[in-house]
């Protein structure tokens, strides 16, 4: 039977992307994603939940996230998750999930036109890179 392991966050950054290379060399890029979700109960009152995530991007998309994105952005992320295992200093195990990124597109909020909905649009500022999953696997060590 076939499984699916696949992410697609809509979010604003909680910290620049930071840049580092592994000890072959490769580019890693590591950054915070904070996806909001709003829902109003029988009762009327209007609640709120945050999520936090931990993302990371391989080569040349690690690279271009470390150039483009900072604290507060809002991004679009696709990827799928992975789960890394250590062992700590005090001699336990510990375990962390993160999304590893394929693809990432910087977005804008805009209002529509006469109306108070907001819409995400791709921030015309941002080049096109052609970052498809088949380009950003080659790179990830950990597949």
């Amino acid at each position: 039977m076939r499984s699916i392991n696949k992410v697609i966050l809509i979010g604003n950054l909680t910290r620049d992307a930071e840049l580092k290379p592994t000890n072959g060399g490769q580019p890693i890029a590591n950054f915070g994603l904070a996806t909001n979700r709003a829902w109003v109960t029988k009762e009327g009152e209007k609640n709120q939940s945050s999520e936090f995530h931990e993302v990371i991007a391989w080569g040349k998309l690690a690279e271009i996230c470390d150039q483009y994105l900072k604290k507060g952005k809002l991004i679009y992320v696709e990827g799928y998750l992975k789960t890394r295992s250590w062992d700590h200093e005090d001699g336990t195990k510990r375990f962390r999930t993160e999304v590893v990124a394929q693809d990432m597109i910087m977005l804008e909020k805009r209002k529509k036109d006469g109306e108070d909905e907001e819409e995400y649009v791709a921030d015309s500022n941002t080049p096109d890179y052609g970052m498809g999953s088949a380009d950003i696997n080659s790179g990830d060590p950990m597949l």
